[in-house]
């Protein structure tokens, strides 16, 4: 299930992760090369990101926010 990106926050490690429209959250981490995120280091590229849609796993598992 693909939900917007309505804000973001860092976790207690400092990664940044996805608010979404459901409620749920999720990492968008840049690692490479197994994770091609440069935009989420800067907060013009996370703003850039706003309203993008994201896949999200716990809904598609239907489980609660």
């Amino acid at each position: 299930m693909e939900q917007a990106i309505v804000g973001f926050h860092r976790d207690e490690e400092g990664h940044w992760v996805a608010d979404l429209a459901c409620g749920h959250g999720r990492h968008v981490r840049h690692r490479p090369p197994m994770e091609q995120r440069p935009w989420v280091e800067a907060q013009a590229g996370r703003e850039a990101m706003l309203g993008r849609r994201l896949f999200c796993k716990r809904c598609a598992d239907g489980e609660p926010v």
